[in-house]
C-alpha cells in the first residue's frame, strides 16, 4: 500500500527572520501516512501539530522540504484543485464550516463547488448524511443540532466530496463526552468502512488510543513515532512533555510504582480488569 502524505525534510517558518523572532512552527520532520491509515498527531499547544494538518491540503506551503499527497507536490500551484479534492479539512468549531440553512443544502455545496452534477450531487448528499447516520435531519436547520450533530454535518460535507484523506483538527474539542462520542465512532468508521486515510489532532487520550498509529510532536519536532500501547506505556517520558496518557494507562503505571507486578501497556477498561483479575 502506498503513501497518502509524504513529508520530506519539511520546515515552516512564520513570517518574519529568526532574529524577529519569525517562529519557526516545524523543523526539518519526516513523515509517511500511508494510504487507509489511522493516524493521530499529539502534542501540547505550540508544537506544531496543526501547522502540519495545514499543510497536508496546502493551506500552507513549505518554507523549504516538501509536502506530498498522494504523489502531488503541494507547492505546485498546478496541483492545489486536486489535492484539495483529495484532502479534506474538519476544524474544531462545526459553526464555522456550515454555509446553508437547511442540512442537506449544507452538505450539498462542497459537490456544486465541485461542479458535479445534480443528481451525483443527491445521491453523495443521501450517502454521506446515511454514513454520518444524519439522513433523518436532511431538512432540519443546522442551527438547531446539538454540538456532535452539527459536526457530524460537517464531516458529511467533506465525504461528498469523496475525499481520499480527511484531516480532523481537533474536532471534539467543544463536544460534550455523548457528541465526541458520536464523532469519534464516525471517524473509525469512516476509516474502517471506506479505507478513507484520516489524520486526527486530539487532546484526548482515550481517543489517541483507538488509532493505528501515534506521532508526538514537540517545539515543532517528530520525537515519537509508534503504535498506541508503545507511545502510552512510557507514561514517564509523555509526562515530561507535558502530555497525558489514558486515565486506565496512568493507573497502571501508578499501581507498577507501588510495587504491583501489572503491565503498563494497557488501554482500556476491559484490559485493565483482566490485569486485576489475574492478579488476585
Amino acid at each position: 500500500m502506498g503513501n497518502m502524505v509524504e513529508c520530506r525534510e519539511l520546515k515552516y517558518q512564520y513570517a518574519g527572520t529568526e532574529e524577529e523572532n519569525g517562529k519557526i512552527a516545524i523543523n526539518n520532520i519526516d513523515i509517511n501516512i500511508k494510504k487507509g491509515e489511522f493516524l493521530v498527531i499529539l502534542g501540547r499547544n505550540g508544537s506544531g501539530k496543526s501547522t502540519l494538518a495545514k499543510h497536508i491540503n496546502a493551506l500552507l506551503l513549505p518554507t523549504s522540504g516538501k509536502v506530498y499527497v498522494d504523489g502531488l507536490d503541494t507547492s505546485d500551484p498546478n496541483n492545489l484543485w486536486n489535492i484539495r479534492n483529495k484532502a479534506g479539512m474538519v476544524f474544531q468549531n462545526p459553526d464555522n464550516q456550515i454555509v446553508a440553512t437547511i442540512v442537506e443544502e449544507d452538505v450539498a455545496f462542497g459537490p456544486e463547488n465541485l461542479g458535479i452534477e445534480p443528481s451525483e450531487i443527491r445521491k453523495r448528499v443521501n450517502d454521506a448524511l446515511k454514513t454520518v447516520d444524519m439522513y433523518e435531519y436532511r431538512k432540519h436547520a443546522p442551527h438547531l443540532l446539538s454540538g456532535g450533530q452539527k459536526q457530524r454535518i460537517a464531516i458529511a460535507g467533506i465525504l461528498a466530496m469523496r475525499p481520499e484523506c480527511i484531516v480532523f483538527d481537533e474536532p471534539t474539542a467543544m463536544l460534550d463526552p455523548s457528541g465526541r462520542k458520536e464523532v469519534i465512532k464516525t471517524i473509525k468508521e469512516i476509516n474502517k468502512i471506506y479505507g478513507i486515510t484520516i489524520v486526527l489532532i486530539t487532546h484526548f487520550m482515550e481517543e489517541a488510543a483507538e488509532a493505528d498509529r501515534i506521532i508526538v510532536m514537540d517545539k515543532g519536532s517528530l520525537i515519537m513515532e509508534g503504535t498506541p500501547r508503545d507511545i502510552f506505556s512510557k507514561v514517564s517520558v509523555m509526562k515530561n512533555i507535558g502530555l497525558d496518557v489514558p486515565q486506565v494507562t496512568e493507573l497502571a503505571y501508578e499501581l507498577q510504582k507501588s510495587g504491583i507486578k501489572i503491565d503498563t501497556n494497557i488501554l482500556t477498561i476491559e484490559e485493565m480488569v483482566e490485569a486485576l483479575c489475574q492478579l488476585i
